[in-house]
C-alpha cells in the first residue's frame, strides 16, 4: 500500500470510532443530555463536532507515523495494538454515557481511556516524536472531558 493510502486508512480507522460513538450521541443530545444540569464550563454543542473531527484526523496521522516505524522500533507493534484497543474504549464511552445514560460508569471508562492515551502518547513519542506530539491535544481534550464527565455526575447524581 502506498503512503497516501496508508495515511487515509489510518485516519479512517480513527474516524470510525467517532462515527460509532455518534450513533449513540446524536439521539441523546436533544432529550436526555439537554435535561442534565451542566457545569459553567460546559462548551456549547457546536464545538464538539469540529474538535473531534480534528482530533481523530491527528490521531490517524499519528497512527500512520508509528505504523511506518513498526519494523524499526520494538515498541511499535504493541503500541499499535494498544492504540486499536483504546479506540474501542473511545467508542464505548459514547455508548455508555449517551446510549446507556450511565454517567458514573462512563466516568470509569474515560479514566481508563486517559491512562491508555497517556501511555500511548509516551510510547508514540518514543517511536516517532511527531506521533507523540500529535496525541497531546487529544490527551488534553480527554482530560477536560473527564473533568466534565465528573462534574456532570456530581450535578446529576
Amino acid at each position: 500500500m502506498k503512503k497516501f493510502g496508508k495515511i487515509i486508512l489510518a485516519i479512517l480507522i480513527c474516524q470510525t470510532a467517532g462515527i460509532i460513538g455518534s450513533f449513540f450521541t446524536t439521539p441523546a443530545i436533544p432529550g436526555w443530555y439537554a435535561s442534565l444540569q451542566k457545569p459553567f464550563f460546559n462548551p456549547p454543542g457546536f464545538v464538539f463536532g469540529p474538535v473531534w473531527l480534528t482530533l481523530y484526523t491527528m490521531m490517524g496521522i499519528s497512527l500512520y507515523l508509528v505504523w511506518e516505524h513498526r519494523q524499526k522500533h520494538p515498541l511499535a507493534p504493541n503500541a499499535i495494538i494498544l492504540f486499536l484497543v483504546h479506540l474501542i474504549f473511545n467508542a464505548a464511552w459514547s455508548v455508555v454515557f449517551f446510549g446507556a445514560q450511565q454517567i458514573l460508569l462512563a466516568l470509569f471508562i474515560i479514566v481508563l481511556l486517559v491512562c491508555m492515551i497517556s501511555i500511548l502518547t509516551w510510547q508514540f513519542w518514543q517511536i516517532k516524536k511527531p506521533a507523540g506530539y500529535l496525541l497531546m491535544p487529544y490527551l488534553t481534550w480527554v482530560l477536560f472531558a473527564t473533568i466534565l464527565n465528573f462534574s456532570l455526575w456530581l450535578l446529576n447524581k
